[in-house]
């Protein structure tokens, strides 16, 4: 072979699967349409956000690239829902589009064992449903014993604007135009998804009078746990909120049908994202709210485009202008590049294994929005662990697969292969069921030991882990053996906040009193501890009931995930089935019983039936 891994694709997803599988020692190539546009950031210029902001910080964890990225392209950093419940808090940056894949594709030239190759891939070459390469354009054939495909929005691209379609890319580029249906020919289902974008603004064109101005957050904050630092936190770029106005939903509903989604186009298939939909879906959908926020955010200090966020439409380009125009601020706005929607093929996820290796062909792996997902930290977190488990397939070494209650990126991969897809699949706090688990502060905690074991992490930040991890018991065990009385110094200081005590009580036991905070302990003890070590403290005392039933309750779900499913089990000779749990059972032949349970269609009856089939048919995993 002359590769060992060739990843098809440059976007956020390749850029990881191809950084883990050349780090780990895996010669690879990557091939890629435009090497201009390698971490390119077509839609919004920001990385993170709810749930999201956690997957990046995941990512970082692992080994991954992201992050690391993302904090030096920063124009503006916050942490999103800090008066909330740590469960939901995650960070959300606003990313230099110039600087983000610049830095980017010097990381990739700089690394060792990678190549990148500027050209399009047409076909694989498959003998006997096992991957052995892929085929270019022009015909030329490379062979490799892993292919991944993390191909985007490039598969049959189609921009589509009022009554238009073209066939191409979200920067005017050649789509590949045949791979999806070479896909499909050897046996993949494909689907056709949708997405969109705003336009852009010109900056001096704004009257920002009119809007809200939005800051940064004025403490530092980074998505590496490395905490290295490329920004000056009291020099952000501001950002601002606007809403949409009744004038503006006036010219929306008047024009439904000019879109392209609302008759605009009759032969539109692709579905588009039900959590970030198009400003027509939002006044359609949810007429009775009489203005939608809007935030206008720099896309870059190099130019002074103005991204529109939530302002994403297919409507031709004189109804836009009158949109735009109707919004506050923006009535005498410039649009320097118009609004588009993009339909493009993908294939249905369920057809995945979680290892993200296709159940199809042999060691072909896909990742990104080819497995129906949008956004780029989705995209970037499948192409890590796909190229993790492919360097692992290579080294004949078990496979990484997170748990739900393990990370957001187990959440997202279990989702997607266990349930599909319908429009494009967003993450969402409310997707984790043991989200007070997977929260932003213990990312480090949960993941760093695997990316050193697999060997991405580097050993001066696992030492840096080590350190803090230590400190944060020896900080609990501080807390837990210091106590105080209730002299009349202590309870004059503590009736400022709280009861007073009338026996001992440790600073542990204190601090778990909602009124009582790490600042008022600084009172009792002296804390010569980083803020981070503070802070992961201070929410593990604070919510320790409610973490310890999460544990409890995810130990149930990995004791149903630990009991297998043989793979050459045959459903049809299970009686009592359901007819749809029979048929999805074998669709998406599940490797356990709590996977099996998380199928939609499949009920606790069914998984009854299953066990008891299974105990009486198998022992020991063999039949």
């Amino acid at each position: 072979m002359e590769y060992e891994v060739i990843v098809v694709g440059g976007g956020h997803a390749g850029c990881e699967a191809c950084l883990a599988t050349s780090r780990l020692g895996h010669k690879t190539l990557l091939v890629t349409g435009n090497i201009k546009n390698i971490a390119d950031m077509p839609c919004n210029p920001s990385i993170g956000g709810s749930a999201k902001g956690i997957v990046v910080r995941e990512i970082d964890a692992l080994g991954g690239e992201m992050g690391k990225n993302a904090d030096k392209s920063l124009l503006q950093i916050k942490m999103l829902n800090s008066a909330k419940g740590p469960a939901v808090q995650a960070l959300r940056a606003q990313a230099d589009k110039i600087t983000y894949p610049k830095e980017m594709l010097k990381t990739l030239q700089s690394q060792p064992n990678l190549e990148i190759l500027e050209s399009i891939v047409e076909d694989l070459i498959v003998e006997n449903k096992e991957i052995k390469g892929i085929v270019l354009e022009n015909g030329k054939k490379i062979t490799s014993n892993i292919v991944i495909l993390t191909t985007g929005t490039y598969l049959k691209a189609d921009i589509l604007v009022g009554d238009t379609r073209h066939r191409e890319g979200p920067h005017g580029e050649k789509p590949s135009q045949h791979l999806s249906d070479n896909l499909n020919k050897y046996g993949f289902k494909i689907i056709r998804l949708k997405t969109g974008t705003p336009q852009r603004i010109d900056k001096n064109s704004i009257d920002f009078s009119k809007a809200q101005i939005e800051y940064g957050d004025s403490r530092v904050l980074t998505f590496n746990f490395d905490n290295d630092v490329y920004y000056d936190v009291n020099n952000q770029q501001p950002c601002y909120l606007i809403y949409t106005t009744p004038k503006t939903h006036e010219i929306i509903k008047n024009n439904l049908t000019k879109s392209s989604m609302y008759g605009g186009l009759s032969d539109i298939k692709g579905i588009g994202p039900r959590y970030c939909p198009s400003i027509e879906d939002k006044v359609v959908r949810f007429s009775d709210k009489e203005r939608h926020q809007l935030f206008l955010e720099p896309e870059s200090i190099y130019y002074d485009d103005i991204y529109l966020q939530g302002f994403s439409t297919s409507m031709p380009h004189d109804i836009q202008e009158q949109m735009v125009h109707s919004l506050p601020g923006l009535e005498q706005a410039k649009i320097l590049k118009y609004a588009y929607a993009i339909e493009y093929d993908a294939i249905y996820p369920t057809q995945l294994k979680q290892t993200l290796e296709t159940k199809i062909i042999k060691n072909l792996y896909t990742a990104g929005q080819i497995n129906g997902t949008s956004g780029y930290e989705e995209a970037a977190c499948q192409g890590l662990i796909a190229g993790i488990n492919a360097s692992l397939n290579l080294e004949k070494k078990e496979p990484l697969i997170l748990k739900r209650n393990e990370a957001y990126i187990g959440v997202l991969i279990d989702d997607l292969v266990t349930k599909g897809v319908r429009d494009p699949y967003r993450l969402l706090t409310s997707r984790a069921e043991y989200r007070l688990l997977l929260r932003s502060d213990n990312a480090d905690l949960r993941l760093i030991e695997k990316g050193h074991e697999i060997g991405l992490v580097k050993e001066s930040s696992f030492k840096k882990y080590m350190k803090r991890k230590n400190e944060i018991e020896e900080l609990k065990n501080l807390l837990l053996n210091t106590k105080i009385t209730p002299k009349k110094e202590v309870n004059e200081y503590l009736k400022q906040y709280t009861n007073e005590i009338k026996d001992g009580i440790s600073l542990y036991n204190l601090l778990k009193r909602p009124e009582i905070t790490m600042e008022n302990i600084k009172h009792f003890v002296e804390l010569n501890y980083q803020r981070e070590v503070i802070d992961q403290v201070e929410i593990s005392i604070k919510y320790e009931g409610y973490i310890n039933k999460a544990n409890n309750e995810a130990k149930k779900m990995v004791d149903l995930d630990n009991k297998k499913i043989p793979d050459d089990i045959n459903y049809d000779l299970i009686h009592n089935l359901a007819s749809e749990a029979k048929q999805k059972l074998k669709e998406i032949r599940p490797t356990s019983i709590g996977q099996a349970l998380r199928i939609s269609g499949v009920n606790p009856a069914d998984i009854s039936i299953l066990m008891i089939y299974l105990k009486k048919e198998y022992k020991n995993g063999n039949k």
